[in-house]
């Protein structure tokens, strides 16, 4: 659908190569996804208590789980699904310039310099709005009772 949408007017030729590119961005973007979607509470927990050190970026650090082995109970799918609703909620609330740096650096796991590139300043820059958008989070779940 995307080829067609976007490319429908390319010459032919050039299909088989916008296929390729479209499709391995898809696919990626669903396993980032899956990555960022199975740390966010682990991650936020994490930064909610320290501000030692804001160069260091725990989620390189990080090993992911695999989201099939946990044996969750309904319950606890229910409650981490509103968690998630509400994460996104507060995402949403942050400043502009927070969010942009937030998604881009956990979301779409950019590195700090693609992210400085992309939103026109500096690279410490990049690293201070990533820094107070987490404590953001972390605070404003921790108001609402959300223990991670």
């Amino acid at each position: 659908m995307k080829l067609s949408e976007k490319y429908g007017d390319r010459p032919s030729a050039e299909f088989p190569m916008l296929f390729q590119r479209i499709l391995q961005n898809v696919i990626r973007d669903v396993f980032r996804r899956r990555k960022v979607r199975s740390t966010w509470t682990t991650l936020l927990s994490a930064f909610s208590g320290s501000d030692a050190d804001d160069d260091y970026d725990l989620l390189e650090s990080m090993e992911v789980d695999d989201p099939s082995r946990l044996g969750r109970t309904p319950e606890q799918n229910l409650e981490q699904t509103e968690v998630m609703a509400l994460i996104e909620r507060e995402i949403s609330r942050l400043p502009a310039r927070q969010r942009e740096a937030f998604l881009m650096r956990y979301w779409e796991e950019m590195d700090i310099a693609e992210t400085a590139g992309v939103m026109g300043c500096s690279e410490g820059s990049v690293k201070t709005h990533c820094s107070r958008a987490t404590h953001a989070l972390a605070a404003a779940l921790k108001l609402r009772g959300i223990k991670l």
